[in-house]
């Protein structure tokens, strides 16, 4: 079966949130402010939100109480009224560069990476060798999309930071993304050793699909597995591994696992009910390649599992139809063209079956001539 494009998109479980406050001193002799900080470091926020905002009631020029309840707000995941609070107090705050910190990491917790990024990325001029502002930075580059200008910002600090798993993981992602996907697993791989990180594990795994590296990648679901099964996707990606390996039985088992947790996962359905149609188990074949054409109508893959269902259980003019209109739409794929073949010749069209036979051998020598000259 033709590869399918399926990459898990997952983080680091290491995101920082940074809560530095002020001290318990009492500006102005309020001694409200001490009390808002002691329920502060308590870890009750919502205590310290409501004294923090009666002493700005007062006194709106506290600049330390605005800063302490911008962490507060953070800490409750209240990031909008959290940046609000830090915009408002780093005019005046004396320490520029820990609001400005808390204001990028709560951009970065809110979503906004563009912003977040402009924050790390003031810092980072003047601190450019801080690892934790180069994770921060390099990781809403990849979320934004610049993936290319993350690594080129990490690698030269790399030297120094090779025992930061925070640091090689982001690098990792980045390297991925950005096309050197083998620099990048054997970064995400070293994380996953050291740390035990399941999600390490897993975009090393899927990024070893992409490469056509499906020993390897079944290891690295395997270790994923074990570290956690819930993970989504993780039987889905692990049973493309195994189909790829040639064991059906077990591929068939992770995509049963797959169905359990999630019916609707359109490739779960498809090489489930493609493993099934090979074993001749033909109806409840039928109910998993029916399942992917109505989660994927345009799928073409689904579309050819099931012109070979077809073709497998006689309704050959059915089959001819759906593989004539696969190999319009993609004319270089082989295996389409082998199926019509058969097709064509088991409806007794034996001038048409050659002309499929002929493509195939064009096909064929073209992927040969490929593969030598690579």
């Amino acid at each position: 079966m033709r590869a399918l494009a399926s990459r898990a998109r997952t983080i680091a479980p290491w995101l920082l949130l940074s809560a530095a406050f002020a001290s318990g001193q009492q500006p102005g002799g309020d001694p409200l402010f001490g009390h808002a900080v002691e329920e502060q470091q308590a870890g009750d926020y919502e205590a310290a939100i409501r004294d923090y905002r009666a002493l700005l009631a007062r006194n709106p020029a506290m600049t330390d109480a605005r800063i302490n309840l911008g962490a507060a707000l953070a800490h409750t995941g209240q990031f909008d009224a959290a940046i609000e609070q830090y915009n408002l107090a780093l005019p005046k705050a004396a320490d520029k560069n820990g609001v400005r910190l808390d204001l990028g990491l709560a951009y970065y917790k809110n979503g906004d990476y563009a912003a977040a990024s402009r924050e790390f990325e003031q810092l980072r001029q003047q601190r450019p060798d801080d690892p934790q502002l180069a994770i921060l930075l390099g990781d809403s580059e990849v979320k934004l999309g610049r993936p290319a200008e993350a690594a080129a910002m990490l690698a030269p600090l790399e030297a120094a930071n090779q025992a930061n798993t925070d640091f090689e993981y982001v690098l990792g992602t980045a390297l991925i993304a950005s096309g050197k996907r083998r620099d990048g697993v054997e970064r995400l791989e070293k994380v996953a050793a050291a740390t035990q990180a399941a999600d390490a594990y897993f975009l090393a795994g899927s990024t070893l699909m992409d490469l056509n590296e499906f020993a390897a990648a079944r290891r690295d679901f395997d270790e994923a597995l074990r570290l956690d099964p819930r993970l989504p996707r993780i039987y889905t990606l692990a049973g493309m591994a195994l189909d790829k390996l040639a064991d059906p039985a077990a591929a068939a088992d992770m995509f049963r696992k797959a169905l359990a947790a999630d019916p609707d996962d359109f490739d779960a359905n498809l090489y489930l009910g493609a493993i099934l149609a090979k074993r001749r188990e033909m109806d409840e074949a039928k109910r998993h390649l029916d399942r992917a054409i109505q989660l994927n109508p345009a799928s073409t893959m689904a579309l050819y599992e099931m012109a070979t269902w077809k073709s497998a259980t006689g309704k050959y003019e059915e089959a001819a139809a759906e593989l004539e209109s696969i190999v319009k739409k993609d004319p270089d794929w082989i295996e389409p063209h082998i199926e019509l073949a058969a097709v064509y010749y088991r409806l007794h069209r034996p001038a048409d079956g050659a002309k499929e036979r002929e493509i195939v051998g064009r096909l064929a020598a073209k992927q040969q001539s490929k593969g030598t000259h690579e």
